[in-house]
């Protein structure tokens, strides 16, 4: 479970800060500096950085994660957002689980008991949360990484099962012949055999 007290007092501007993420490149390391390129250069501003690596936006040194860069797509940034919060805010969504605008008393008083923090400190953190809220699709479905393709692996062809018949029977038939110069004597043994054996 997770539920960060991270907020910024400028969450009005919210909405044009992610606007300036998604149009613009993403930097090696986005720092305050950068922060100033893209416009915002109060010091209320800081805290966008906070929020960014809250949201699994920038690494802890403040490199631009995946999530950075999916955000940049225009078609996906609200599902992308979505998911962000379900990981920063998924505390509130066991006791909500699609946040309204009648929920926020809800919605501030977890913030202050979870913390233990004063009513305006909650009204920011929970200001904060409903400003991304605006942002975010919860219905969308989540993102994955693209399909991978599976190789199936060849299998050695099965030899055919061998064909099984009916056993057969041979019979091998050895004629000893007697040794005689009659010839008579195997014409009547060829004769016997022919009858009894070829009928």
């Amino acid at each position: 479970m997770a539920l960060t007290n991270v907020y910024v007092q400028a969450y009005g501007q919210l909405p044009d800060f992610f606007k300036r993420i998604a149009d613009g490149q993403a930097p090696e390391q986005f720092t305050q500096q950068h922060l100033k390129d893209l416009g915002f250069t109060s010091s209320s501003h800081r805290s966008f950085i906070p929020l960014l690596k809250a949201l699994g936006f920038l690494s802890a040194d403040g490199t631009p994660t995946s999530r950075y860069h999916d955000y940049r797509s225009e078609a996906r940034s609200r599902i992308i957002m979505g998911e962000a919060l379900r990981d920063a805010y998924s505390d509130l969504f066991v006791i909500k689980a699609n946040p309204t605008e009648t929920d926020r008393e809800l919605i501030k008083g977890k913030f202050k008991s979870a913390h233990n923090v004063s009513d305006r400190l909650a009204e920011l953190m929970s200001a904060t949360f409903y400003a991304l809220l605006d942002m975010a699709d919860l219905q969308g479905q989540p993102v994955t990484p693209a399909a991978k393709i599976v190789e199936v692996e060849e299998q050695p062809e099965t030899p055919p099962a061998p064909i099984v018949t009916s056993p057969t029977l041979h019979y091998n038939i050895q004629i000893h012949l007697p040794a005689t110069k009659d010839i008579e004597v195997y014409n009547a043994i060829f004769k016997s055999i022919k009858e009894h054996l070829f009928k």
